[in-house]
Parts: structure tokens; C-alpha cells; sequence
């Protein structure tokens, strides 16, 4: 048992300073809804207004696990859709450490066909920081890495990213912040400045997106798709997705992300302008065979107003 226990307690720690210290963003299993977030070209690229919350519960059952909630909208302007406007908060908490990031995204877009259309996107915004050492278990008291929390710490943030779509197919490259900054107390009075820089350095997270949409017959649809994140200094993660729609409103699918999850997903368009989504991970580690931990779920709930619009476009899950 106290090996167990020590198991546990090592995957957290190291998944607290090793987050903070190679600085990945926060993880979504339901990402084809929430793909501002990781590419500012995205925006407005539904032709709607759309407004998605999610909320993302980690490893439940192991005490300081990841939680995340993120609140997204973006939306189209002017009546030849070319430019896009976008919006997104998201929180992330994990052990002592709560991080707010906010952004503001702008995209243009050219038609390249009578189908296809490409887009180029620019987010800037920012990032606050908090780290509660006294949360912590502290082996040594007098230890001066401790002694000051970090509060509020800003950093901002600027990013890039490219979006190519038609109605069956999406592919996109993005880096949402390209400023890599180190974050740390300066009140600290270690004289080993190395020692404390490394409590949280942003890194460039570099995204690929793609997904193909086929129709098997009148009243199904399939979509596989796949996300692809590098963070230099961390392991390359990759998530295979495969979807299907029935009927435009019950979407059924399952995902796995390479060494480390299996997912299950449900979604449901309740009406035109109203879907909700349901997924649920299981870890394929070590720590997925804790009884502490009984897995990650999210739930996420989307609105698109169409009025003004007058149409709605065929649903294709991204």
C-alpha cells in the first residue's frame, strides 16, 4: 500500500512540475468542439455565432488532479463571412497552481474554391499565474523556494495559426502563444537563480489538427480525425478520433490517445442551435490501474445562434 501511495504521489508531483516546468496547454478529449482555443484562424469559420463551455475533471478520486474550465465564442462578421472574430477564457487547475488564460482572436479568410476556403488567424491575450506553496507538503521548512506564493503573475501571450476547410474536410496548423516566458517569485531570496525558474516556463505548444467527413449513407456520417500536439520538452501527444453521426443528431465515437488513453464520446444536437457532449477517459498507465482514480470526464454544452444567418450549416463536428 505505501508503495501504491508513493506511486501516486510521484505522478502528481511530477505531473505538477513537469507541467509547469515544460508548460503544456490544458488537454481536452473533446477537442473538435473546442478548436479556438488551440487555432485563432478557426474563428467564424462555422458561419454562426457559437458559444461552447466545457468543463474537464482529471484522474478523478486523486487529490490536487487536473480541473478544467474553459468558455469560448466565436463568430463571423460582415456579410461576406470573410473576417472572423473569437473569444475564449480558459482555467486550469493542477496541485497548488490555478492559471487563467484569456484571448482575443482574429481571422481573414480567402476562398480557394468553389468549396474550399483558407484561413489565417492571429490571437493575442494573456495569462495569470497562481501557485499556493502551502499546499503543499513541505519536507523542509526553512526551504526559501517556498516561503512566497506566487500571485496573479502576467505574462501575455501572442499566437498564430492557419485553417483550411471545405464541408467534408479540415485541416489546421497553430501555435496559440509564440512567447516563451519563465516565470518565478523575484522576492525569492535563494541565491541559486536556476533553482527557481523552473516553477513554470511557457513553451511553444505546436498544434495539428485534421478530420475528414464521409458520408455512409443518407442518415450516417463518419468522421475520423486527429490532433497532434509537440511541446519541446515534453512527449508528443496524439489523439486518433473516429465519429458517427446518425440521423444529423446523435454523434457516437471513441479516441485514443497514443500511451496514455481510451475514450468513449456522446454528443446530441437538441436542437438546431443547442448540443451537448459527453466524454469519458480511461488511463492506459500505470496510474489507470489505481483504485484512487476513476478516470477523467468532460462535459461540454454548445449554442449557435442563427438567425441572422438564416440557415444552418450541415452538421460535420468540428
Amino acid at each position: 500500500m505505501k508503495r501504491l501511495y508513493a506511486k501516486i504521489a510521484a505522478s502528481l508531483l511530477s505531473l505538477v512540475f513537469y507541467s509547469n516546468y515544460a508548460q503544456q496547454d490544458a488537454q481536452y478529449t473533446q477537442y473538435m468542439y473546442n478548436t479556438i482555443s488551440v487555432n485563432p484562424a478557426y474563428a467564424g469559420s462555422r458561419g454562426v455565432m457559437s458559444i461552447m463551455g466545457l468543463h474537464r475533471s482529471q484522474w478523478v478520486g486523486l487529490d490536487g488532479a487536473p480541473r478544467t474550465q474553459t468558455l469560448t465564442l466565436n463568430t463571423p462578421i460582415g456579410d461576406n463571412e470573410r473576417l472572423g472574430l473569437g473569444f475564449s477564457v480558459v482555467n486550469d487547475e493542477i496541485g497548488p497552481t490555478d492559471e487563467t488564460y484569456f484571448g482575443i482572436d482574429f481571422s481573414y479568410t480567402i476562398p480557394t474554391s468553389e468549396e474550399g476556403k483558407l484561413s489565417f488567424g492571429l490571437k493575442g491575450g494573456g495569462h495569470l499565474l497562481n501557485i499556493d506553496f502551502q499546499r503543499l507538503t513541505q519536507f523542509n521548512a526553512n526551504d526559501n523556494l517556498f516561503e512566497a506564493n506566487i500571485d496573479n503573475k502576467f505574462s501575455p501571450q501572442v499566437g498564430i495559426g492557419v485553417y483550411y476547410h471545405t464541408d467534408k474536410f479540415y485541416f489546421g496548423l497553430s501555435a496559440p502563444n509564440l512567447l516563451e516566458t519563465d516565470h518565478f517569485d523575484e522576492s525569492t531570496t535563494s541565491s541559486d537563480s536556476d533553482a527557481i525558474s523552473f516553477l513554470a516556463e511557457e513553451r511553444i505548444n505546436y498544434y495539428l489538427i485534421t478530420g475528414h467527413v464521409f458520408d455512409l449513407s443518407d442518415d450516417v456520417k463518419f468522421k475520423p480525425a486527429v490532433l497532434g500536439k509537440l511541446v519541446f520538452g515534453a512527449p508528443l501527444q496524439v489523439d486518433l478520433s473516429a465519429n458517427f453521426l446518425l440521423y444529423e443528431r446523435l454523434t457516437l465515437g471513441a479516441a485514443y490517445r497514443w500511451s496514455a488513453a481510451v475514450t468513449g464520446q456522446i454528443g446530441f444536437q437538441i436542437s438546431d442551435a443547442m448540443m451537448i457532449g459527453f466524454a469519458y477517459d480511461r488511463e492506459t498507465t500505470e496510474l489507470g490501474q489505481s483504485q484512487f482514480n476513476d478516470g477523467s470526464y468532460e462535459v461540454m454544452l454548445r449554442f449557435e445562434l442563427f438567425k441572422k444567418y438564416n440557415r444552418m450549416l450541415t452538421p460535420r463536428f468540428f
